[in-house]
């Protein structure tokens, strides 16, 4: 996680996994959400504080990116989902991280948002 310098004080990804680490690196950190709905619900956060992708280098956009491409496809290829939602919204947790979220036809919420009310029961 970041060092201490770099965290925020009322940021809660700068003190906090965020959820059970599966992997990390220097640059991000690869965290399953425990969302019993949605058991492979990952999220990929950035380690140092920022807000927007706009905040980053586009060296560091590119790193990043990559890694949100490469949870992607190791959940293809394992899972096989229907499709695969990327997220990124910050508004709730102003610290930069994307949410990777296999979906399969038979899920409570498909085809909408898993945000919205539940289609069915599972």
């Amino acid at each position: 996680m970041n060092t201490a310098a770099l965290a925020q004080p009322r940021c809660v990804l700068c003190h906090e996994v965020g959820g059970r680490l599966l992997w990390e690196s220097d640059l991000v950190r690869v965290i399953n959400a425990d969302d019993a709905h949605y058991p492979a619900f990952t999220r990929v956060i950035y380690q140092s504080h920022v807000q927007e992708m706009s905040d980053l280098t586009p060296t560091q956009r590119h790193e990043l990116m990559d890694y949100i491409y490469l949870v992607e496809e190791v959940q293809r290829d394992i899972l096989q989902p229907t499709k695969i939602n990327l997220a990124q919204f910050g508004t709730m947790v102003p610290h930069l991280h994307w949410h990777i979220i296999p979906r399969f036809q038979n899920d409570p919420h498909y085809p909408d948002a898993i945000w919205a009310n539940i289609k069915r029961e599972v």
